[in-house]
């Protein structure tokens, strides 16, 4: 899910409708996943991520949340609670952020980065790290976009982290040496952070360097500055 709790960390929040396809573009035949959300807060940049990771082209429809579209019948179908993203796949239709990401990982497995480990016990540590991110990191990440719950986010976040320098000191990535869905979950705030004041990422050496690693990822790269269509003829693959 994602709420719009993006005043400190500066999310420019637009009202348009579409972002569209290039007429001349092979895309527009059809075989675009659709993906409804907003080119820039934190929860559509971190699916679009998972999107570039796998080479899955897709495109995205604006959802208008400053006139209040999420609460539209009409988006209440697709999304009975009224929040973004929401990903169409022929027919198919999920929202909440981490599940879409599973699917787009789980489904084009064979294709791209892989995301999810397939060996049970290096799975059981991606599990592990996936709910350490969604429990230690995206929970409280969120509570910082008001003001006044800023610095309170910041105390439990800073004692979050220093396990996170300590985890890090072992292994490159937060489920072992491999690059997972776990580290892609954190893209969004990892680089929002350094922006609100105090870099707490900065701050511990390990962090640091699996933050900057993070970021660097084409992935991210491709998504940073927001989310356009993506369509391999177009980008590459």
């Amino acid at each position: 899910m994602c709420h719009q709790k993006s005043t400190v960390y500066g999310c420019r929040c637009i009202s348009v409708s579409t972002h569209s396809l290039n007429p001349g573009c092979t895309g527009a035949q059809g075989w675009f996943l659709t993906v409804y959300g907003h080119p820039h807060l934190s929860c559509t940049p971190r699916v679009a991520a998972t999107l570039h990771e796998k080479q899955v082209p897709f495109k995205l429809v604006v959802v208008d949340l400053l006139g209040k579209e999420q609460k539209s019948p009409a988006y209440l179908e697709k999304q009975p609670f009224g929040q973004i993203p929401v990903l169409e796949d022929d027919g198919y239709r999920i929202y909440e952020t981490r599940a879409i990401c599973r699917y787009i990982a789980e489904k084009y497995a064979g294709q791209g980065t892989t995301l999810i480990p397939t060996d049970l016990k290096a799975k059981g540590i991606f599990e592990q790290a996936a709910s350490v991110e969604y429990a230690n990191w995206g929970a409280l990440c969120e509570q910082g976009g008001y003001r006044e719950s800023l610095q309170g986010m910041l105390v439990s976040l800073e004692a979050n982290l220093d396990v996170y320098d300590k985890i890090l000191a072992k292994q490159k990535w937060v489920a072992g040496d491999e690059f997972t869905l776990a580290d892609l979950f954190h893209m969004p705030y990892a680089a929002l952070l350094p922006r609100v004041g105090r870099d707490v990422i900065a701050a511990r050496p390990n962090v640091a360097r699996w933050a900057k690693e993070l970021l660097a990822r084409p992935s991210w790269q491709a998504v940073k500055d927001g989310v356009q269509v993506y369509c391999l003829n177009c980008h590459g693959s």
